[in-house]
């Protein structure tokens, strides 16, 4: 199993793309993958569950409309 499965499982099941986090952070999508090869801090995972919310919650507004 890959380092942070959690993380990957979770914003596949709220169909965000690892680069919409990375856009969201206002990191780039090479530095994001890079932190992803290595287990998350409990922080960082927050910041990135965090993301994953907050951008399915903007796409299911945006769909609605």
């Amino acid at each position: 199993m890959k380092p942070n499965q959690d993380v990957r499982n979770y914003a596949k099941d709220h169909a965000v793309m690892l680069w919409e986090i990375a856009d969201y952070l206002h990191i780039s999508e090479p530095t994001m993958t890079r932190r992803m090869r290595r287990e998350l801090s409990d922080g960082e995972r927050e910041n990135y569950y965090r993301a994953i919310e907050t951008i399915a919650i903007c796409k299911a507004k945006t769909q609605k409309a």
